[in-house]
This record gives C-alpha cells, structure tokens and sequence, in this order.
C-alpha cells in the first residue's frame, strides 16, 4: 500500500504544481488513498521531497533529483551568459566573465562533475580550471565553448 501510495505521489507531483500537503492530500484522495497529514507528512520524508521554484513563481514539492537537474541547468544558463572568453593554457583552462559572475559560472563547472576537472578557482572575473591531464584541455575547452553556444 505504501508503495503504491508513494508511486502515486511522485506521479502527481511530477505532473501537477503541488504547494501543499493539503493539495497532495486532495490529490491521493482523487485517486483512491485515504491519508492523515501526518502519512504526507512521513511520505513527503521518506521520498526526500523538497521545495522548489514553479514556473509559476509558487514554490512546489519536487524529488532531489529533479532539483539538482533544475538547479543545474540554472547554472548552465548563467555560464553561457557571463563566460566572455575561453583560453586554454598548459593544463589550466582560463575563462574570462562577466564582472561579479565568476563565482557562480565556477559552481556551474563544479555542478557538471566532469572527470577530467580537477577543480576551479574563481575571482571576480575569472576562473581557473585545472584539468587532470594536459592532453584532455583542448576538448574540454570545446565543451565549455558548447555550453555557451
């Protein structure tokens, strides 16, 4: 039962905007579970549900992983609007930015968790990126020249 029940919740939160457990508990109801508050309440930490921003602009309930993709193509989108260049130099990768968005475009390459980098170091406007061999700097600078296309 619980696991049918927590099958249907992540089905409605994945197809609707849920603000509230009141909604969700309506929303079970439309589909034949019967819950307390207190059942969403478990549900909700036992699926590791979390808060995010709707398109809407109202916050909505949403699994972690659907977060992070959210997240992660938020810092995708600032990266291709605040990188200005992108040189590569010996095993380091120099971006250049926006003034002030050199930090969160150096969060963007640390979300994307690409094997070959072995960190970044952000000033204000610019980020080195060291990359665990030489050999691969190239093609990881044609990476980041993708991702701001």
């Amino acid at each position: 039962m619980k696991t049918n029940r927590h099958t249907v919740i992540l089905d409605i939160i994945n197809s609707m905007d849920i603000d509230t457990q009141e909604e969700l508990a309506i929303e079970l109801a439309r589909r034949g579970f019967k819950v307390t508050q207190a059942t969403i309440s478990r549900d909700i930490k036992e699926l590791r549900l979390i808060k995010v921003l709707a398109s809407s602009g109202s916050y909505k309930y949403a699994t972690v992983d659907r977060a992070e993709v959210a997240l992660f193509d938020r810092y995708v989108k600032i990266f291709a609007q605040s990188v200005l260049s992108i040189i590569p130099c010996g095993n380091l990768i120099v971006l250049k930015t926006i003034s002030g968005s050199a930090n969160v475009a150096a969060e963007a390459i640390d979300a994307l968790k690409w094997s070959e980098v072995a960190g970044t170091i952000a000033g204000d406007n610019t980020i080195f990126v060291c990359i665990i061999n030489q050999d691969k700097v190239l093609e990881i600078a044609e990476k980041f020249k993708e991702l701001i296309r």
